[in-house]
């Protein structure tokens, strides 16, 4: 399809928006343009506008936790919403804020959201569909439930069309943790760590593609590749492909001195995410079902 003809959208299809245009956005933007849909990623910063513009995506910026949402154009739309929650707290006031907005006027046709499989809490390493109870123990995950029963409630209010992707650790190109590794920090010994789950971001811009044109109303499913492993398996793995040193190993029950935060909560949690859903029902065809074939693409 030649740049000319990309250029002029089709009125008869629908206007897609992205809310948190960032590389899973730009990527989702270009296949719509590709197909003659007008689309609009909207973004934070001066910057990020100007990114997308680069790559062709017409971009608007707009801080959505306050700025003007009358400013959107949520009738009759397919929309994205990709912009994460609030840093802190337990709720995401932001995505309140959109459902207000979505509520006046004319209502969107189908919302995907990008949600966080850690929705589930820990898990004790069991297997896990979406029939598996929500559970969340971390705040971020809180936050993220939170979205989902706003948008929820919403959908049922409104008649919009909703679907819930539950996303594992995206990684990619750009977005593997190789600073990390190169410093040597520690890790929890392989033995002791708990599964986790991740996806490569094309098979995430696939499963939003795949939602969007197939998923069911009010549907949600779990997007992770075929083969969890553990965090310490992840690390080892990507310092291998990058042919950095291994990081050293530490027990469990040192790693409250040793780990960030951040780490930290994420070893407290162990789960084997199912996707048989999002195999069967969306028919998506993962390009990287394991990690070992996605990081030869990454790096």
């Amino acid at each position: 399809m030649s740049d000319a003809h990309r250029s002029v959208p089709d009125p008869t299809r629908p206007r897609v928006l992205i809310l948190g245009c960032g590389d899973t956005g730009r990527r989702v933007a270009r296949h719509y343009l590709d197909r003659g849909h007008s689309v609009l990623g909207v973004v934070r910063t001066e910057a990020s506008q100007q990114a997308l513009t680069a790559a062709g995506v017409p971009a608007l910026t707009l801080d959505l936790t306050d700025g003007d949402l009358s400013r959107l154009p949520f009738s009759d739309c397919w929309i994205f919403h990709f912009a994460p929650p609030p840093g802190e707290g337990v709720e995401d006031w932001l995505t309140r804020r959109l459902v207000a907005a979505c509520s006046r006027g004319t209502p969107p046709r189908r919302l995907v959201y990008l949600s966080t499989t850690g929705v589930y809490g820990d898990c004790a390493g069991d297997w896990v569909d979406e029939t598996w109870p929500v559970r969340p123990t971390a705040d971020r995950a809180r936050r993220r439930w939170d979205a989902e029963q706003s948008l929820r409630r919403w959908s049922r209010e409104q008649g919009t069309s909703l679907v819930i992707l539950r996303v594992a650790g995206i990684y990619g190109p750009g977005r593997l943790p190789i600073e990390r590794i190169r410093q040597g920090l520690p890790l929890v010994r392989e033995a002791e760590a708990p599964y986790s789950n991740r996806i490569h971001i094309e098979d995430l811009v696939q499963a939003s593609l795949a939602a969007m044109a197939r998923g069911t109303d009010g549907g949600v499913y779990n997007v992770c590749d075929d083969h969890p492993s553990t965090m310490t398996d992840y690390f080892f793995q990507i310092a291998d492909a990058a042919g950095l040193p291994r990081p050293p190993e530490i027990p469990l029950a040192d790693m409250d001195g040793q780990l960030s935060p951040g780490m930290r909560s994420y070893m407290r949690e162990s789960r084997r995410l199912s996707n048989r859903r999002l195999r069967e029902e969306l028919g998506v065809v993962l390009t990287y079902p394991t990690l070992r074939e996605g990081l030869a693409a990454s790096i």
